[in-house]
């Protein structure tokens, strides 16, 4: 099957992730009463809050853009460095993110607090979720849905990343996700994540579509997702804004962005914007994780703190554009350094397991035995030539 010629980077793609984090910003900050006190946001930003309380919906524009990205990103990597590649993105902005949330939560309780240190150090390990531990900040939820379609994923790599591979495990997914629920199996619905799995395998679909071009199969994938998402529109409603919304908020809204969520990424998938190459949203989309990770908590708090002091529009408008410069300042001084530290240690330490494999120990003391001459006092040649194989074989293995 031909594959299309890539194209440098997906401009729009990092557009779209800044778009979503920003829609789940205004949502925290705009459609909820948390970070007002006793004032309803509703009666202060009448108009805005009518579009803020749909922001919640910037989670699933999110692992739609997750499922395109993650399948980019594992083609003709191996297990390893799939591995390195996740953790050296996801670990150094959270490390900020979590110490940094509980220390402006435990000096202006206002909004939250934190149990003790115990629950932050958990956290610094992002399988909080998995042993029933609090979550620093609300927003961490999302971290272990990633991680656990991460784990789905690293299950296709070791079978191997192929097109019909692919579609073989979009399928056993799908089927799994549909079923879980009446099955009444706990840890299948657990990793089928049946509220999710849609946006996950739409997004892998567009990325097969993406390098291979589309054609009915992969359309039938997608459509048949996008019918999938609308049977939990309720439950989310209900789990952002109370059973009350559930009963009495239109549901169109939400439709209606989940549509243009999917119809925007497959654009992309058909090289609709190719052409949009604006520099500046590579930066959109670099600083979207640690805005994301940053903005709930601390930013509920500062509006709540100084929500008396300043009109509300600047309020929300500062906090905003705060949280947006500390995020740069996070890719910039920790992602960049910390992410390229991670990503070298881990892969030495790879390449020491690969070359410390049995099978290649083994085959070193085979060759070793047959290479093995008479014992023979060596030249000084033969003495500078073993020192400097031997310095080449420390180096790769450091490199």
């Amino acid at each position: 099957m031909s594959q299309r010629r890539p194209v440098a980077r997906l401009a729009a793609l990092d557009g779209l992730r800044l778009v979503a984090a920003l829609m789940v910003v205004c949502y925290h900050y705009l459609a909820l009463n948390r970070p007002w006190g006793p004032n309803d946001p509703a009666a202060l930003f009448p108009t805005p809050h009518k579009f803020a309380e749909f922001g919640w919906l910037g989670v699933e524009v999110f692992f739609l853009v997750s499922g395109f990205v993650i399948c980019m990103s594992v083609w003709g990597r191996s297990l390893g460095d799939f591995a390195v590649s996740r953790a050296s993105r996801l670990f150094p902005a959270y490390w900020v993110a979590v110490p940094l949330t509980a220390l402006v939560v435990k000096k202006w309780p206002e909004v939250t607090s934190t149990r003790g240190w115990d629950d932050v150090i958990v956290n610094l390990t992002m399988v909080q979720a998995g042993n029933n531990t609090k979550n620093v900040d609300d927003v961490y939820w999302t971290l272990f849905v990633e991680l656990k379609f991460y784990v789905l994923m690293a299950a296709v790599v070791l079978c191997g990343v192929t097109y019909r591979n692919l579609l073989i495990f979009c399928g056993v997914w799908t089927v799994a996700a549909a079923l879980a629920p009446s099955l009444g199996l706990p840890a299948l619905a657990a990793f089928a994540m049946p509220q999710y799995a849609p946006f996950f395998v739409a997004g892998i679909a567009f990325y097969l579509m993406r390098r291979f071009g589309p054609n009915a199969l992969l359309w039938g994938i997608v459509l048949f997702q996008l019918l999938l998402s609308q049977r939990y529109i309720h439950y989310r409603i209900a789990s952002n804004l109370g059973h009350v919304a559930a009963e009495h908020l239109p549901t169109w809204p939400v439709r209606l962005i989940i549509v243009a969520g999917f119809a925007v990424v497959g654009a992309i998938a058909l090289g609709v914007f190719d052409r949009v190459q604006w520099n500046w949203l590579t930066t959109a989309g670099a600083i979207t994780y640690p805005l994301y990770l940053i903005h709930m908590f601390i930013g509920m708090t500062l509006i709540h703190h100084f929500r008396n002091r300043l009109p509300d529009p600047v309020l929300v408008v500062s906090v905003i554009a705060l949280m947006m410069a500390t995020a740069w300042l996070v890719h910039r001084f920790v992602e960049r350094p910390v992410g390229k530290w991670i990503r070298d240690s881990m892969k030495r330490g790879i390449e020491e397991v690969r070359l410390n494999t049995p099978a290649r120990q083994q085959r070193r003391t085979r060759v070793g035995i047959q290479a093995s001459p008479a014992p023979t006092t060596p030249t000084e040649d033969e003495k500078r030539a073993r020192v400097k194989e031997k310095s080449r074989a420390e180096y790769h293995v450091a490199d």
